[in-house]
C-alpha cells in the first residue's frame, strides 16, 4: 500500500489551554432580548423518517457513545430546519437512540429493537464486536446501516448489501501504524497486547503483520479484557523480552490504567494503539503517566486541505450546543445520517428497499471529507490521522492516506 503523508510538523503544533475566567463584580442585569423563534412545526402530512442510533451510552465507554449521540441529534436537528424534501413530501426526522453498552447481546437485542420499530436507516453502532452481530439483523430486514466507527474489516465483508462505513478499516489503520512503528518510531523489539475484542484483536492483529513486514521482531502478544484493571503479570512478563515499542489493541478505558502500570514497572516504551486509544479522555484516564510525545496512536479518518475548516466549524458548533468537545467520531455520525438522508432524497423515497441502492452511489461532501463507498461497503480513499500527546493534548501528526 503506497501511502500519501500530509505532514504536520509536531514542533509547529501548540494548543492553547483555556484559564480560569476572572471573576468581577455581578453586572447590571441584562436588557431583555427577542426570543428566537421557534422552528416550524412541519406540515401535517410531513413524511415521518426514523433513523435508529445505537452506541454505548453507559458502561466504562459511555463518553465514546455519547459523543456519537450527540453527533446524530446534531445531523437530526439540522435536517429538520432544512425542511428537507422527500419525493413530494417535506421529511420529519426522528431519532431512536439505544444504548448496547458496548455488549454484543445488548446489542443485537436493540437492533431486534430498532427493526421492530420500522427505522428507516441505522447509524452505529460504535463498536466491530457489536456492529458485526446487529448488522445480520439489519441485512435481513433489508434496512441500510452506516457504521461512523466500526473498523474490522469483517464488516463489510459479510456479502450484506445493507453495511456501509465511513472510515477506513483496521487492514489500513493496523498496517499503517505497524509500518510507522517500525520505519518512524525505529522499533526493532515489539509487544503487542489486545482486549479479545473484534475491535481490539483485529486492529493488534494487522498491527503486528505490518510491523513483521517492516522488519520488526515480536517479542510478545499477550491478551486481556475489555474490563480489566491489573495488567502487571502480562506487563512483567513483557519486559522481560526489553520491547522498545508496546501495541495495545483495545479502548482508552483500559488503555489509560495500563499506560499507569507501564510506567510502575518502568518500561521505556512507545505505547501505540488504535483509534479506541486515540480519544481526548485518554490524558485524564492515564494521568502523568501519558508522557510527553510516548504515545502515539491512529484515529481511522481525518482531513486535509480545504476540508479542515469545515470540520474545525463544526467542532466549534459541537462545543457551544453540548458543552464538551468531540471525543472522536461525532462528526462521523453527523455525515452518516446526512448521507443516508442524500440517498433518500435521490430516490424520492424513504423506503429502505427503495433508497439502499442510491446509499452506495452517494458522492457526498462531509464535514469528514467527501464520502463514497466501494462495493463491499468501505469508504473510498480512507484517510487516517496520526496522533501524540504533548502536555496532555492529543496533537496532530499528520493525516495519511
Amino acid at each position: 500500500m503506497q501511502l500519501k503523508w500530509t505532514a504536520v510538523a509536531l514542533a509547529a503544533l501548540t494548543l492553547v489551554a483555556c484559564g480560569k475566567k476572572e471573576e468581577a463584580a455581578a453586572p447590571a442585569a441584562p436588557a431583555p432580548t427577542a426570543a428566537a423563534p421557534a422552528p416550524a412545526a412541519p406540515p401535517a402530512d410531513a413524511l415521518v423518517v426514523k433513523i435508529g442510533h445505537v452506541a454505548p451510552t453507559s458502561g466504562p465507554i459511555a463518553h465514546l457513545g455519547k459523543d456519537n449521540e450527540f453527533g446524530a441529534k446534531m445531523a437530526i436537528e439540522d435536517l429538520n430546519a432544512k425542511g428537507l424534501k422527500i419525493g413530494d413530501k417535506v421529511a420529519k426526522f426522528e431519532l431512536l437512540a439505544e444504548d448496547d453498552a458496548g455488549d454484543p447481546k445488548q446489542g443485537t437485542a436493540v437492533a431486534q429493537k430498532l427493526v421492530d420499530s420500522k427505522v428507516n436507516g441505522i447509524v452505529g453502532h460504535l463498536n466491530s464486536g457489536t456492529t458485526i452481530p446487529a448488522s445480520k439483523l439489519y441485512s435481513d430486514a433489508g434496512i441500510p446501516q452506516i457504521s461512523p466507527s466500526a473498523t474490522n474489516p469483517k464488516y463489510t465483508r459479510q456479502g450484506f448489501k445493507t453495511t456501509f462505513r465511513v472510515v477506513a478499516d483496521d487492514t489500513q489503520l493496523g498496517g499503517t501504524l505497524g509500518k510507522y512503528a517500525v520505519e518512524t518510531l525505529k522499533g526493532k523489539n515489539i509487544a503487542v497486547i489486545d482486549d479479545r475484542t473484534a475491535y481490539g484483536q483485529g486492529v493488534a492483529e494487522e498491527f503486528e503483520k505490518a510491523a513483521k513486514a517492516a522488519g520488526a521482531t515480536i517479542v510478545g502478544h499477550e491478551f486481556t479484557t475489555d474490563k480489566s484493571t491489573d495488567f502487571n503479570a502480562i506487563l512483567t512478563k513483557l519486559k522481560s523480552s526489553k520491547p522498545d515499542v508496546l501495541f495495545f489493541g483495545g479502548m482508552d478505558a483500559v488503555g489509560g490504567p495500563m499506560l499507569k502500570q507501564v510506567k510502575q514497572l518502568g518500561l521505556n516504551v512507545k505505547f501505540m494503539g488504535g483509534d479506541g486509544l486515540c480519544t481526548g479522555e485518554l490524558p485524564k484516564l492515564a494521568g502523568d503517566a501519558i508522557g510527553e510525545e510516548m504515545v502515539v496512536c491512529a484515529e481511522a479518518g481525518g482531513v486535509d486541505g480545504d476540508f479542515k475548516q469545515p470540520l474545525e466549524d463544526f467542532k466549534a458548533k459541537f462545543k457551544t450546543k453540548n458543552g464538551v468537545e468531540v471525543q472522536i467520531y461525532a462528526p462521523y455520525v453527523y455525515d452518516a445520517v446526512n448521507v443516508l438522508a442524500e440517498a433518500m432524497v435521490k430516490a424520492g423515497s424513504a423506503d429502505p428497499e427503495k433508497y439502499l441502492p442510491e446509499v452506495g452511489k452517494v458522492q457526498y461532501k462531509g464535514v469528514t471529507g467527501p464520502i463514497a463507498f466501494d462495493e463491499k461497503g468501505d469508504i473510498k480513499n480512507g484517510a487516517l490521522t496520526l496522533f501524540t500527546y504533548k502536555g496532555g493534548v492529543r496533537t496532530q501528526i499528520a493525516v495519511v492516506r
